[in-house]
């Protein structure tokens, strides 16, 4: 915690200078209260603060309600007060009318850099998660008894408006054995290795139904007999998901569900032919994504800067998904209903109980976050509907095309609809994170990206600690991508007190930002005495530390191995060409990360 408080040091004389205030005051609360409450004080009551203050600039004004914990003069607390003063009133705590945006940053790098950072929670904060998530299953299923009959109907026919041509091309592909499963990265249910994954001895019968085993396991009839020992399980003796916390903040863990392997097998075959129909030119994909952050960005800039766009936030948004409500968007389509609901797992293991699922999918299968984005969609144009009081057309949703986006639970949409799709949003059953969620004022949040009044206040964030030896690969590598975070958000000191960090332990050479060395990126190039040109490629070589990591020895044969081959050839990226390096014989997710030294391009 020490070399954290040295950096913080560092970060708060950058931002003095950036705002011409002092904050040796500041430093001195900073230590004072660490020495006392821990970690927890960088991780949970710093952000606290932050939240607040965002929560103030939405509002316009800072209520006493807020910064509870932090002495306050006159209308606005002590803490980071030269910074306030620069954003809202001394007196009475309201915003001002051009209020300073280094400042509002400022405020903002300081509370919010150490909120993520990965530590273990403490156990009574993953049991009360664990708890949440049990809770939220009992909530699934009197929001869904309470749901309104019209609503559900309107829910229905605005998702045949946007979905019926990508749903019935799935349909199509389920019929005709079109789709083409694949096993993802992930693990399994069963601890099953990357390419074990080629060889499954188990399957179901529900699954069975709509993806036959002798179709799916194999590539043809001559191997038919090496499915003999392969078990076709019941509905009762399916084997349920197992429910796992893994490291999001000190404050609370991540918590995830590792499916079985057949399950997910055919949920990234699904999932392919749901990405070729949705994304297609001028598709519904124009309104939904889960893989690409930048669209949400421009148009959360884009509304704090005109204010017509708002930006929410749902909160434990994957848990809320009921399945009724993905069963009442297929009732048109019984072979997509049908395939979708056989690789749905149906029961989890939490905490040793085995527990009925209401939720469609937990965060960990592939068809979570697609359908997520495909119900909170239609949920946003259900309760447009409800405020214009009349039945929405097509030419009504393409009319929206760049005004409304969802990426998970990063929803964008006009701000004037925010009261009734809010009302829409809490009717299904979800939501939504206030906290976390803006449109009266001029801060914006979507994606991991931050803004006010169309200025980009994205802060820099620690996301471990800082290595003290070579061996800390992990936080080496972080460390070093900290350090051009702060080089380019003009964090001089704070860059500069990385660089002497990571100097102690390995060679730290300027390297363009396409580098594969883990290297520092200056402004001013690179530096003619650390490089030499190779003579194969003429460009500019660079001696430092790149990640060298193996995937762990795992031996596929047979027809496992012809199966993954020819699915790595089917359903391959446009233009990239399947693995055929070394992955029969090494697969998975290397067991620990490694650097080696070596020259390397510079650029």
């Amino acid at each position: 915690m020490k070399s954290l408080m040295l950096f913080l040091q560092e970060i708060l004389k950058d931002l003095e200078n950036l705002c011409d205030t002092s904050t040796r005051l500041d430093l001195k609360e900073i230590q004072l209260r660490t020495k006392h409450e821990g970690l927890s004080f960088l991780t949970i009551t710093l952000p606290t603060f932050g939240k607040d203050f965002q929560k103030s600039l939405d509002r316009g004004y800072v209520a006493p309600d807020l910064f509870q914990g932090f002495t306050w003069k006159g209308g606005l607390p002590r803490f980071l007060g030269g910074f306030l003063e620069l954003v809202f009133a001394r007196q009475g705590g309201r915003l001002l009318d051009d209020p300073s945006i280094p400042a509002i940053f400022a405020v903002r790098q300081i509370t919010l850099m150490f909120a993520k950072i990965a530590f273990d929670c403490a156990p009574w904060r993953i049991d009360a998660a664990i708890d949440r998530y049990i809770q939220c299953e009992k909530e699934l299923r009197v929001s869904d008894s309470l749901l309104p009959n019209t609503t559900l109907e309107s829910f229905k026919r605005i998702g045949r408006l946007l979905w019926s041509g990508v749903f019935q091309s799935v349909e199509e592909d389920i019929f005709y054995g079109r789709t083409v499963p694949k096993h993802g990265p992930g693990s399994t249910a069963e601890h099953l290795s990357s390419n074990a994954k080629w060889l499954m001895q188990e399957w179901t019968q529900r699954l069975d139904r709509y993806f036959p085993h002798w179709e799916n396991l194999v590539t043809s009839e001559r191997f038919i007999e090496e499915l003999a020992d392969v078990q076709i399980l019941e509905p009762g003796q399916e084997r349920p998901v197992r429910v796992i916390t893994v490291p999001k903040t000190l404050k609370a863990p991540r918590i995830i569900a590792v499916e079985p392997a057949c399950m997910m097998f055919i949920q990234q075959g699904i999932l392919n032919s749901l990405k070729r129909e949705l994304f297609r030119l001028n598709g519904p994909g124009e309104f939904i994504s889960w893989e690409y952050q930048s669209p949400n960005q421009r148009l959360a800039l884009e509304g704090s800067h005109t204010g017509d766009l708002a930006t929410l936030d749902l909160s434990d948004a994957s848990d809320r998904v009921s399945n009724q409500h993905v069963r009442a968007l297929l009732e048109n389509f019984p072979n997509l209903a049908g395939g979708v609901d056989s690789c749905r797992s149906r029961k989890a293991d939490v905490r040793g109980e085995t527990i009925r699922l209401a939720k469609f999918a937990s965060m960990g299968s592939a068809l979570c976050f697609p359908f997520e984005s495909i119900v909170f969609l239609t949920v946003i144009f259900t309760g447009i509907e409800r405020e214009l009081n009349r039945p929405l057309t097509r030419k009504d949703l393409n009319s929206f095309r760049g005004k409304v986006r969802v990426y998970g639970d990063d929803i964008i949409i006009p701000r004037k609809y925010v009261s009734t799709v809010i009302q829409e949003l809490e009717t299904f059953g979800f939501r939504v994170n206030l906290h976390k969620s803006f449109w009266t004022g001029k801060f914006r949040e979507s994606c991991g990206a931050e803004f006010y009044d169309g200025h980009d206040v994205t802060i820099t964030r620690v996301n471990t600690e800082f290595p003290t030896s070579r061996q800390d690969v992990e936080e080496i590598i972080s460390t070093v991508a900290l350090r051009n975070h702060c080089y380019k958000r003009g964090l001089w000191r704070g860059a500069a007190f990385l660089d002497e960090w990571i100097r102690k332990l390995i060679p730290f050479p300027n390297v363009g930002e396409e580098s594969p060395v883990l290297g520092r990126f200056s402004f001013l190039g690179l530096n003619p005495e650390e490089t030499w040109l190779d003579t194969d490629l003429h460009a500019p070589f660079v001696r430092g530390y790149v990640e060298s990591s193996r995937s762990p020895a795992d031996e596929l044969q047979e027809y496992g191995a012809l199966l993954k081959c020819l699915t790595q050839l089917t359903v391959r990226e446009p233009g990239v060409l399947p693995d055929t390096s070394e992955h029969l014989a090494r697969s998975g997710r290397p067991l620990a990360r490694r650097i080696k030294l070596r020259g390397a391009p510079a650029q």
